[in-house]
């Protein structure tokens, strides 16, 4: 199966700088749209970017213009730079493909463990 392994995350203050990255490993066959999603305390996990294979990136409002989100498809990796944090931005950073592990496989979603990141006023 498909492993993902983020990290980047931690403790910056409002206006900083962080980068993310996610690396998928194990049993690939294919991976089609790799992204990031985050849950803040009490609210449902929301997209904040995603991007295909071929580069297409779609973002969400509230981050359009700050973050950047880019992949080495080499590596199997996708980052998230993320600029002018704002507190709002506090969360859980969850990294997220569609990918084949078997060539005969259907396309399945996979998950990180998460990376925390919070953004102090």
């Amino acid at each position: 199966q498909v492993q993902l392994v983020e990290s980047g995350g931690g403790l910056v203050q409002a206006g900083g700088s962080l980068r993310l990255s996610c690396a998928a490993s194990g049993s690939i066959f294919s991976i089609n749209t790799m992204g990031w999603y985050r849950q803040a305390p009490g609210k449902q996990r929301e997209l904040v970017a995603t991007i295909t294979g071929y580069g297409n990136t779609n973002y969400a409002a509230s981050v359009k213009g700050r973050f950047t989100i880019s992949r080495d498809n080499a590596k199997n990796t996708v980052y998230l730079q993320m600029n002018s944090l704002k507190p709002e931005d506090t969360a859980i950073y969850y990294c997220n493909t569609r990918a084949r592990p078997y060539r005969f496989s259907n396309e399945d979603d996979y998950w990180g463990q998460g990376t925390q990141v919070t953004v102090s006023s």
